[in-house]
């Protein structure tokens, strides 16, 4: 069984990423990926990565113009808070074999970041996903989750349920299997 609070576990909550089980069936969740960005005693908090929004932030907000963000595209970040939007940027040092994320943005510290390395892929997610203190834990041994190590690779290049079958297929072959079945199941 994974205990995330254990420190020997190879992968750790912050900074992984969880793809839905299958068979998860909370429509808030259904056939998602999560990047986990923190796991604290009273709680644990994410984004869903996977799920567009079908807009760019000048969208939804012309000011994002101001900051030179209004091209990123947003994301349904999760059911909690829904009337936000949490700005984050990653980069990958594929040599030092570092990924490095930076939550939480102002809108002017996304642009000098991403003025000051380009590279830098910055998302924008309306909402997270968050759990109460042992919500999660309870939820990852029940394995409604399939907990992965980061892949900076997909997570930049693959979108909505590729993404969500690459971490699965990547992490269990028996349930990659079971992603490749059509939602619904009864279609099959």
């Amino acid at each position: 069984m994974f205990d995330p609070h254990n420190d020997d576990d190879d992968v750790r909550l912050p900074g992984s990423l969880m793809a839905a089980h299958p068979q998860l069936k909370d429509p808030n969740f259904v056939r998602s990926v999560i990047l986990m960005t923190s796991d604290e005693e009273e709680g644990s908090l994410g984004v869903v990565v996977n799920k567009s929004a079908g807009l760019t932030l000048s969208e939804v907000d012309p000011s994002f113009n101001d900051f030179g963000l209004g091209d990123v595209p947003l994301f349904i970040g999760g059911p909690v808070g829904e009337d936000q939007i949490i700005l984050a940027g990653w980069r990958t040092d594929a040599e030092a074999g570092q990924f490095n994320l930076f939550f939480g943005l102002e809108p002017s510290a996304a642009q000098a970041r991403w003025e000051a390395d380009p590279s830098l892929k910055i998302r924008a997610y309306r909402g997270y996903a968050g759990w109460g203190k042992g919500q999660l834990d309870e939820e990852l041994s029940s394995n409604a989750w399939v907990l992965s190590e980061m892949d900076s690779y997909a997570l930049s290049e693959l979108q909505g349920e590729r993404l969500w079958r690459h971490v699965i297929l990547s992490n269990n072959l028996e349930l990659g299997l079971m992603s490749l079945a059509p939602e619904p199941p009864d279609l099959n």
